[in-house]
């Protein structure tokens, strides 16, 4: 008679520790992409240098008329400050596309984390590395006419790390309903585009026709790009004519939505999106 011998297999009880390690294992991986993909770096870089000085310095010409004197790429900053985060933050939200394809999002799924950890950590690994690159664009603010504060800086790079983890969430409940390569990159461009067009990153939110207004006002990322532009409006001297043209903020009707109430929709926003993409991948993989 032969005796059988049953291995002892121990498996590990659901932790908030457990849960953190791999959300932080998900995120290294990030950094350690981002370090390693030096191209993508450089090309994610020179768009928003480009829509800085090449556009802002075309534009500026024509537009000097109602910028009360102050110079449009000033004006032009905090916005590109804001697209630079949501090009980055949307491609590394698409990326779990890669993932799928390779097999590794596969091989994650299956370890013993739920979902949301990998999810979670996806989303602040790009969101961080979306930040690290605005970093770029920030230096640059003393060449376009923006103080070097310190406080300023270290509230617009938490403003925009916010931005970038909101986006991050959309990119991935996109990348859930995508399954090829090929897809991935249109669909960015549809979705990204106009948000980006209606998020008033390029024009001031005045003056503009009602259809226009109620589109922007619709547009998550128009909360999240109007507090960076409050707090970098909030350094520069202007006539207040001029500061009202510019930066008039976000009106519900005759309410003035203030800043904080902006910081919470864009939260309730990328809370939102980070639950609907943690269903999807539970649903699909």
């Amino acid at each position: 008679m032969t005796e059988t011998r049953i291995a002892n297999v121990r498996v590990l009880k659901p932790s908030l520790a457990h849960e953190a390690r791999a959300a932080l294992v998900v995120w290294e991986r990030e950094m350690i992409r981002f370090s390693r993909d030096r191209t993508r770096v450089f090309a994610q870089m020179v768009q928003p240098l480009l829509f800085l000085f090449v556009l802002g310095g075309g534009l500026g010409s024509l537009v000097s008329h109602g910028t009360g004197g102050l110079d449009f790429r000033t004006f032009l900053f905090p916005g590109v400050l804001s697209m630079s985060v949501l090009f980055t933050a949307s491609f590394s939200g698409i990326s779990m596309v890669w993932d799928r394809e390779f097999g590794f999002l596969r091989e994650m799924l299956v370890a013993p984390v739920s979902t949301a950890s990998i999810v979670l950590g996806k989303c602040l690994g790009g969101a961080t590395v979306a930040t690290i690159q605005s970093i770029v664009v920030l230096v640059l603010a003393g060449l376009v006419g923006v103080p070097y504060d310190l406080l300023m800086m270290a509230q617009v790079l938490l403003l925009l790390f916010l931005m970038a983890f909101m986006i991050t969430a959309l990119g991935l409940l996109l990348s859930a309903r995508v399954k090829q390569v090929q897809s991935a990159m249109p669909l960015v461009q549809l979705i990204i585009t106009p948000l980006m067009f209606l998020s008033g990153a390029l024009f001031p939110l005045s003056n503009l026709p009602p259809w226009l207004t109620v589109v922007t006002h619709l547009n998550p990322m128009t909360y999240a790009v109007e507090p960076v532009r409050h707090v970098v409006f909030e350094r520069l001297q202007m006539s207040d004519a001029a500061r009202a043209t510019l930066d008039p903020g976000i009106w519900w009707g005759s309410f003035a939505v203030p800043v904080w109430l902006q910081i919470v929709v864009v939260l309730v926003a990328s809370a939102g999106l980070l639950t609907a993409a943690v269903g999807f991948f539970s649903r699909t993989e």
